[in-house]
C-alpha cells in the first residue's frame, strides 16, 4: 500500500480546504499516512486525521517520545546521536520519513527550511512531492530540479538567503543539475 509523507511549516495552523480534500483522497484510497510530531501543520494534520477516523497513520518522532500524537497512533521513534532539540535531532525523523514514503504532500509557507528540505530530500530519492504554497493557495508538483527552482521562486530574497545559509539550497540545486547533465 502506498505511503504518503505529509509535512509542513510549523507556522501554519489552519489547513486549506484544498489540502484537506487531498488528505480525504489519501484516506479514502487506503494509503498509509506518515506524519511528524511537530506543532503547526503536523498537529493540524493529526487533528484532521483523528476527526476523519483515519487508522493507517504512523507518527514519526526523534528520540523516545513524540511531542504530539493526538490520535495515539503507533509511532516510529528514530534514534539519533544529535543533541536533543537541535535541527539535526529533528531532521533525523524527516530523513527516515522520506526514505519510508512513496510520495510527499507538503504545506509550505515559502519560508520554512524544514518543509523545503523535505521536498529536496524526496527529489534526491527520485520521489515526487506535491507542495501546497499556502500564500498562493496553489499546488506545485516537484519531480525535477526545474520544479524545485519554480518552487523557490515563491520565496522572498531574505527567505532565500536564509535557506541557502541554513540548508545549502543553491548547492543542492547545482548538485541536481550536475547529476542531470552527467546523464547525457
Amino acid at each position: 500500500m502506498h505511503k504518503v509523507f505529509i509535512s509542513g511549516s510549523m507556522r501554519i495552523k489552519n489547513i486549506n480546504q484544498d489540502v484537506l480534500a487531498r488528505i480525504d483522497n489519501i484516506i479514502n484510497s487506503g494509503f498509509h499516512v506518515l506524519v511528524g510530531d511537530a506543532d503547526g501543520v503536523d498537529t493540524s494534520i493529526q487533528t484532521y486525521l483523528l476527526e476523519k477516523h483515519a487508522n493507517s497513520v504512523l507518527v514519526y518522532c526523534a528520540g523516545d517520545q513524540p511531542r504530539n500524537n493526538i490520535g495515539k497512533w503507533k509511532t516510529n521513534n528514530i534514534a539519533t546521536n544529535h543533541s536533543k532539540g537541535t535541527r539535526a535531532f529533528f531532521t533525523a525523523k524527516d530523513l527516515k520519513m522520506a526514505e519510508d514514503c512513496d510520495y510527499g504532500l507538503m504545506i509550505w509557507d515559502t519560508k520554512s527550511t524544514g518543509t523545503l528540505s523535505n521536498a529536496i530530500e524526496l527529489l534526491k530519492r527520485g520521489k515526487k512531492s506535491l507542495v501546497f504554497i499556502n500564500k498562493e493557495k496553489k499546488f506545485l508538483k516537484v519531480k525535477t530540479v526545474n520544479d524545485l527552482e519554480t518552487l523557490i521562486s515563491y520565496m522572498s530574497e531574505t527567505a532565500l538567503t536564509k535557506a541557502d545559509k541554513k540548508i545549502s539550497l543553491m548547492s543542492s540545486i547545482e548538485s541536481f543539475k550536475n547529476e542531470q547533465s552527467s546523464l547525457f
